[in-house]
């Protein structure tokens, strides 16, 4: 297998509503080929979301109106990095450049709470911009590649992105 140098290839999901911010590290390979977030069909981010809001959600288009009503913004830590080609894994991604948090902020003054789907994510955060002063949280993963923690368990830690746009 060859390592390959990958560029973010969508945009992040976000309008002047958006008030949580939630991180993830890198698409996927599954979320390069669909063209979006957490598609990986046993990826459990949007059973998750789809459980604590009570909605159905069928479709990416779908997806995206949902995240954008609710006040939600969907991106990545990082913007490129260098990962072996046919493994998405985070322990497999390196030579790491952060997607630019303090020019993403000035835009969206509105982002009040940052959650990341999983600890790579909130590394590289904290690492390039801990400066920024707005409250994180760290989830637990929803990678089929994380089995230690039951779906019910992480979706009472993913209540929280809930709690946030209520309060």
């Amino acid at each position: 297998m060859q390592n390959q140098r990958l560029e973010h290839p969508f945009d992040a999901i976000v309008d002047e509503h958006s008030r949580v911010l939630i991180l993830g590290s890198f698409p996927s390979i599954k979320s390069f080929e669909d063209n979006f977030y957490y598609a990986h069909p046993r990826n459990l981010f949007w059973p998750i979301l789809e459980s604590i809001f009570h909605v159905e959600l069928h479709s990416n288009s779908e997806r995206r109106t949902f995240a954008l009503e609710q006040g939600i913004a969907l991106w990545d830590t990082y913007g490129s990095l260098v990962r072996e080609e046919g493994n998405s894994s985070d322990s497999n991604l390196k030579e790491l450049t952060p997607n630019d948090f303090h020019t993403f902020f000035k835009k969206h003054p509105n982002i009040k709470h940052i959650f990341f789907t999983g600890r790579k994510a909130e590394q590289g955060y904290k690492k390039y911009f801990g400066d920024i002063s707005i409250p994180t949280i760290l989830l637990p993963s929803t990678s089929p590649a994380y089995a230690a923690m039951k779906r019910e368990e992480k979706a009472r830690h993913y209540q929280a992105i809930k709690d946030a746009l209520e309060n």
